[in-house]
This record gives C-alpha cells, sequence and structure tokens, in this order.
C-alpha cells in the first residue's frame, strides 16, 4: 500500500509541507524509519532522534519552526500522536483477523440456555453458562469463562484467560484485555468469635458502552448493587477497583491504581499510576491525579500530587521547603551559634 504526501494531508485533514508528490508506504518509529516511512515527533525528549531520522515524512506539531528543517517532510498537525494513528490504521492490513478460530469451536462449551446472536465467534475452550446473551458481532476468544446471567452486547472483543462472573452485564463495543477478572467478589468480612466470616458479595458489575479495561485488572461486584464503570472509561492493566465503586465517564486510570469500596469517581478524571484511593469518598469531575498520589479524603476538580494528595501548587511548595530543609537547618544552626557567643561574651 502507497501514499503521496498529499494524500496524506488530506487522509489525516493536516497541512504539509514539503515534496507532495513523496511516495510512503509504512511506518515506523524515528531511529528505524527509512525515506519511504512516516514517523511522528510528539516528546522534545526525542529531539535528538528527531533530527537524525530519515524519515520519509514526520508528524510534528503545528506550531514547531521548521525553517531549519527544510531538508525534510512534514505533516503539520494539531496532535501529531493522533495524527499518527490514523496514518497506522489505514496502513494496518483491513482483513487482519483476531483469530483464525472463526465461529463457534467446537471445544467451546455451552448452555444449551445461553442466547448467542449472529455473526459471534467463540474460541477453543471457552465455558459459557446458562441464560447468558451475547449480541452481535462479538468475539470472544479461547479458555474465556461466562457465568450464568451474564448479559454481553454487540461488537465486544474479550481476550483469552477473561472471567466474566454471573450477573455482570456488558454493554456494546467493550473490550476486555487478556486476564480480567470482572465480577469477583469483593473484599468483606465480619470479625466475629475472633475469626473471619464471609460477607456474601451478591450484587453485580456494569460495564457501560466503550469501556476498556486492561489485562489482569479485577472488578469486584458490588455487596448488593452494582459495581459500575461509565461509558468511554478506559482502565489499564493491573488495577483493583473494589465493591460498589461508581467511576464516571470518560475517565482514565493508569496500571497498578487500586480504588476501596464504596468510593464514587466523577467524569473526565484522570489518573496516574500507582495511585491508591481510599473506601467511601467521592472524587469529583475533572479531577487530575499524578503518579503515586494517595487519596484519603474527597476531592473537587483540580490536579493533585502527594500522599496524602494535596493540589499540585501546594504540594511544589512543600517539596522546595523540604528539599531545602537542610540548608535551613544550618542557617539557624549558625546563627544560634553566633547568639550563643554573643551571650558568652556579655556573661563573662
Amino acid at each position: 500500500m502507497k501514499i503521496t504526501l498529499k494524500e496524506l494531508a488530506e487522509l489525516t485533514s493536516s497541512k504539509y509541507f514539503g515534496d507532495e508528490n513523496k511516495i510512503l508506504s509504512g511506518i515506523n518509529i524515528l531511529e528505524n524509519a527509512s525515506e519511504f516511512e512516516i514517523s511522528f515527533f510528539a516528546n522534545p525528549r526525542y529531539l535528538d532522534n528527531f533530527k537524525k531520522s530519515n524519515a520519509g515524512v514526520i508528524c510534528i506539531d503545528k506550531n514547531i519552526n521548521i525553517e531549519n528543517f527544510s531538508n525534510k517532510n512534514f505533516l503539520l498537525c494539531d496532535d501529531p500522536s493522533l495524527t499518527f494513528q490514523k496514518i497506522a490504521e489505514f496502513f494496518l492490513n483491513k482483513n487482519q483477523k483476531l483469530s483464525y478460530f472463526e465461529n463457534i469451536s467446537k471445544s467451546a462449551v455451552i448452555h444449551e440456555s445461553a442466547k448467542i446472536a449472529k455473526n459471534v465467534s467463540i474460541g477453543p475452550n471457552t465455558t459459557i453458562d446458562g441464560n447468558v446473551a451475547i449480541g452481535e458481532n462479538t468475539f470472544i476468544l479461547g479458555n474465556v469463562y461466562i457465568g450464568q446471567n451474564v448479559k454481553i452486547g454487540s461488537d465486544c472483543i474479550i481476550y483469552p484467560n477473561t472471567v466474566i462472573r454471573e450477573d455482570v452485564i456488558i454493554n456494546n463495543r467493550v473490550i476486555l484485555q487478556p486476564g480480567c477478572v470482572i465480577g469477583s467478589c469483593g473484599f468483606g468480612y465480619a470479625f466475629e468469635n475472633f475469626k473471619y466470616k464471609k460477607l456474601n458479595q451478591i450484587g453485580n458489575v456494569i460495564l457501560e458502552d466503550d469501556v476498556e479495561i486492561g489485562a489482569n485488572t479485577t472488578i469486584d461486584r458490588a455487596r448488593f448493587k452494582s459495581t459500575i464503570i461509565k461509558k468511554g472509561t478506559k482502565i489499564d492493566n493491573l488495577v483493583q477497583i473494589a465493591h460498589n465503586v461508581e467511576i464516571g465517564e470518560n475517565t482514565a486510570i493508569a496500571a497498578l491504581s487500586g480504588i476501596a469500596g464504596s468510593t464514587k469517581i466523577g467524569n473526565y478524571c484522570v489518573m496516574g499510576g500507582q495511585v491508591g484511593i481510599t473506601g467511601h469518598i467521592e472524587i469529583e469531575d475533572k479531577v487530575m491525579l499524578a503518579t503515586r498520589s494517595g487519596v484519603s479524603k474527597s476531592l473537587k476538580e483540580g490536579k493533585y500530587r502527594g500522599s496524602p494528595a494535596v493540589l499540585i501548587n501546594e504540594y511544589n511548595k512543600q517539596y522546595v521547603f523540604i528539599k531545602n530543609l537542610n540548608k535551613t537547618i544550618e542557617a539557624l544552626n549558625k546563627k544560634i551559634e553566633i547568639l550563643e557567643n554573643k551571650l558568652i561574651e556579655q556573661m563573662t
């Protein structure tokens, strides 16, 4: 598949600089790209790679001054990374399959009461329990377990070794990466007569439209009602979401984060990796939490960092103060020493 620079600009609604007839045939990273490949530059830390790159075309921010790079061809973009993604999808083999195991594998075990819609693929060794309903064009790969009474919508992709326990509701266009566990028991026990007694978790999990869950992430079922992940939210790998949590629309949560029970997260929130949030609090819309933030109380809209998390301007002040604390102590010790010497002189 080949495309010219001019055609590429039309495809991505971008402006171009350079030879409009330059022919491109693929994509690559800056340092490895050939004169017939397209790359992108979106992070200043890769400036050296950008300068040395042999890429035939580079997607860059439209505000970058390119006068010193007149020997290169550019696509001038609002967002180079997103533009490059469109180009990557253009070059992607449209006939590429998620799996060569199409339709329903002979080794899949499906209860007779399950309702499977048109164009559903079910991979080898998958188990589907009673009263399950699966919508059209959903693709389920091998070694998946789907418990009784689960409802799955249309155009979903469920990757291998995923477990979806009983009563879970999954809407349309949901993606579950390998090893997800959706609907596991919440961590609930009562301490009675010097031992722990399990509290049955009889609620469920609801994943709304266009949610994606990363590999080996666990979402616990509610004790009585529902743990809810609302539409458009993206959750990374190895995240723990406890029972009765509600996460709003179009929120993004990075890897190794954990959210304790009955906490509510708003819409359009962003969490860096390894964020920890205690239970029974509320995070309002548009809260941004930096990596390794620890949240112990409810937060209003804003950017936060630290443990306990504080507004980022306050965190920066605290960081500077702590960083300079040794110098401050040394200065105070010198002043005390001077005062002590003066006091000794006066006494003698």
